[in-house]
């Protein structure tokens, strides 16, 4: 019967909330070597390979994602228990289990759940998977929304229904040298252009694909990625220019140091919350449309 060491558990679980060994040595008040080697004995104990490198950045192995998933569940519970015991019962707290698409870039979904992670009546659990994946969680009541950047196909055949968050349109970013290159005569200038591009299985790719062929600005694919965050990475390092949605612009800007080359305004990518129920009453999935309303609203 295999053990499992609850701190070596912890020091995981802060990794991947981080998304860095640094980061979580700092949190943790550890030295960086101590969190690492402690993590590969947890992966030698459980006999699976939780992490993989990801430019500056680790990535969950899909064994990683299953034990983060449990992980997360029983330092919440652990929580629960010490406040409990302290006197100060949770039961007012809301628990919004959200399920976001891994082809989703991540300051979109913090965009669109920060309404209901500033609440302090509401804990936000969140899983990154397949967009496949996540629906049949919905569908069997393991998840309360579906963050996606297209809507659920009727293919699906599941009593669920799609809510538009928002759209915008692309923008086009490489390394600076590499931007202003290419920066004159765009978007002519995307034709032969090294360019790094999401896989087929995006609804942005799809989208690219067709403004290529309709416009005949055909680029040279160097490489095509399934995580938004690995290509962004690849991009900063010069590989060739990338598209992230607009209303992201200004941070890929700042975090990965990179230049604009231009707007494909023709090119809409469109951002959904799938849930359960056309009538939601789940109070934090409510504060977080309403909170989309309200943007639209004032824009």
């Amino acid at each position: 019967m295999k053990w499992l060491n609850y701190h070596h558990l912890h020091y995981f679980w802060t990794a991947a909330r981080l998304k860095s060994v640094s980061a979580a040595s700092e949190e943790l008040r550890l030295a960086r070597p101590t969190v690492s080697t402690q993590i590969h004995t947890l992966e030698k104990t459980i006999g699976h390979k939780l992490f993989e490198r990801a430019g500056k950045y680790l990535r969950l192995t899909d064994s990683g994602r299953i034990a983060y998933r449990y992980a997360n569940d029983i330092f919440s519970l652990g929580q629960e228990m010490l406040n409990t015991l302290d006197g100060r019962p949770e039961d007012d707290v809301v628990r919004l289990r959200v399920g976001v698409a891994d082809v989703l870039p991540k300051p979109i979904a913090a965009e669109f759940l920060g309404p209901a992670m500033r609440s302090e009546t509401t804990r936000a659990i969140c899983f990154e998977g397949k967009p496949a994946t996540l629906l049949a969680q919905l569908a069997v009541h393991e998840l309360d929304l579906v963050l996606a950047d297209y809507p659920m196909s009727p293919e699906f055949d599941l009593k669920a229904h799609n809510h538009l968050l928002g759209e915008c349109g692309l923008s086009v970013f490489a390394e600076p040298s590499l931007a202003e290159r290419y920066r004159p005569g765009f978007p002519r200038s995307i034709h032969g252009a090294p360019f790094l591009l999401p896989t087929s299985n995006t609804a942005q790719r799809r989208s690219l694909d067709q403004w290529f062929l309709r416009r005949k600005r055909l680029p040279h694919v160097v490489a095509e990625f399934e995580d938004s965050e690995l290509l962004k990475e690849f991009g900063q390092e010069g590989l060739g220019l990338f598209a992230v949605p607009t209303i992201i612009e200004q941070h890929t800007a700042q975090h990965y140091e990179v230049e604009l080359v231009g707007r494909l305004e023709e090119v809409i990518e469109r951002f959904y919350a799938i849930s359960p129920e056309r009538k939601i009453t789940n109070p934090a999935v409510v504060k977080i449309l309403e909170s989309v309303v309200s943007s639209r609203a004032l824009n």
